[in-house]
Formats: C-alpha cells, sequence, structure tokens
C-alpha cells in the first residue's frame, strides 16, 4: 500500500527503471505518510547549484535521475563527481546524522536531474523515532564516505595512468552496457575525477591507446569486456584485487 500511495506523491518514479524504483520503495518503506505527504519534486537543470556550503541544511535531496558533483571551495574550488545514477542517497542526511546545522559542501547538478525533497525538520523526527530509517540512513552515509576514502587513499599513491585505469574499471562494473563501456566525459571531467592535470589524462589516454585498452570514437572512449580486465590488471599488482 506504502509503495503505490509513494508513486502516487512522486508521480515521476513511474518511468524510471525498476531498480531505481526498487531503491526509493526500501528507503521509504517505513515512512509515514505524513511525510510522505511533504515530498516535493523538480526537474533541475544542468549546472543548478542547489546546495551551498556552509548554508542552512534545511532540506534533505533525493536524486532520482542524473548525477550531481561536489565541489571543494577550501581546495581552489576543484570539482570532483559525488553521485553516480546508480546511487540514492540523502543529500543532507550525512548532516543530519552528525547534527550538523549547515551543509558540508557544494553540490550542483551535472546533467538535468530530477529531485525529490523533503524538509529537514520533518524528515529528522522520522528517522530519529525510526530505529530501521535511522540504521539505514547511517550505513549509507558511512558506506559512501568509506568508499570516497579508500579511492582518495589509493589515488595518493598511484601515478596519473594508474588512477585513470581504476576510474575506467570502476565505471565498466557500474555502467557497461551489454558489456560495453561508452564514456562521454570531457577531459576536464576526467581531472576533476582523479585529481590529475589535462596533460597527465592525456598522456594516459595515448598511452591505453597505444596499449590497445581502450578505442576511441570521436570524443567517446569504449571499453570491452577484455579491455576491462586489462585495465585491472594493469594496477592489480599495486593495490591488490
Amino acid at each position: 500500500m506504502k509503495h503505490t500511495y509513494l508513486h502516487d506523491v512522486l508521480p515521476f518514479l513511474r518511468e524510471l527503471e525498476r531498480e531505481k524504483q526498487k531503491q526509493f520503495e526500501a528507503y521509504f518503506r517505513t515512512a509515514p505518510l505524513w511525510l510522505m505527504d511533504l515530498f516535493q519534486s523538480e526537474v533541475m537543470e544542468a549546472g543548478t547549484i542547489f546546495i551551498r556550503e556552509n548554508e542552512p541544511a534545511d532540506t534533505i535531496f533525493f536524486v532520482a535521475r542524473g548525477r550531481v558533483k561536489a565541489t571543494d571551495y577550501r581546495v581552489s574550488g576543484i570539482a570532483y563527481d559525488f553521485m553516480k545514477p546508480t546511487d540514492l542517497i540523502a543529500l543532507g542526511g550525512m548532516e543530519v546524522i552528525l547534527g550538523q546545522t549547515t551543509y558540508r559542501t557544494t553540490l550542483e547538478t551535472e546533467t538535468e536531474c530530477i529531485v525529490a525533497k523533503l524538509p529537514r525538520a520533518q524528515y529528522e523526527k522520522w528517522i530519529y523515532t525510526d530505529t530501521e530509517a535511522f540504521c539505514m540512513e547511517a550505513r549509507l552515509t558511512c558506506a559512501s564516505l568509506l568508499d570516497e576514502v579508500r579511492r582518495n587513499r589509493l589515488y595518493l599513491f598511484l601515478e596519473g595512468a594508474d588512477r585513470l585505469a581504476i576510474l575506467f574499471a570502476d565505471w565498466y562494473e557500474k555502467y557497461n552496457k551489454n558489456d560495453i563501456l561508452v564514456i562521454s566525459e570531457s577531459r576536464q571531467n576526467l581531472a576533476d575525477e582523479t585529481g590529475l592535470c589535462l596533460k597527465s589524462i592525456s598522456r594516459a589516454i595515448k598511452k591505453f591507446q597505444a596499449s590497445q585498452l581502450i578505442q576511441k570514437k570521436g570524443n567517446q572512449i569504449c571499453i570491452d569486456r577484455t579491455q576491462y580486465e586489462g585495465l585491472k590488471r594493469t594496477v592489480e599488482d599495486k593495490i591488490g584485487k
């Protein structure tokens, strides 16, 4: 019954792939109807800043479709990819768990996004009175932070080409279609993602092409399963499987 009601208050869910629908249904499985009645949805154009660091954390956002990126202005305004389309994370939920009253980073849409929003006060009331909901949000928050820390620690000790190899292998595992990954990211986006300069990105791409670990088709990079396995082998001796 609640799943049906969730689709009623968020009608865009019916247009999403089933996996994303299941993520919403699982997250709000125990949510009371009064909370669902507070949902608002919005389509945000690419380039929309919807969370600003140090501003009041008064709204919780759920990205149903699209991708957002974070910008850390403490480090020369460096942007980095924050959330992939397969993730369902309560943006602003970390601040609730940590008892922070302001957002801890700036978030901007990298593509057009469909976003669901809840007022923080009511969201906080729900998860603080629902043990299952609180534990689920804590697990998701910790898993996201752990993944980010582990990746950053790897990047600290790896050379440029190895960083890009890890990124491409990770993307292949998550987003390949019929054993083919098509990457349309600009070189600047790849630089933002890995913390490398544009020259290092260009050198790594040329190296991968020469080794037949990727294939270029216009401005796109294509990776098949054999190439993916080759990319993984290039770094497994350094980081383990």
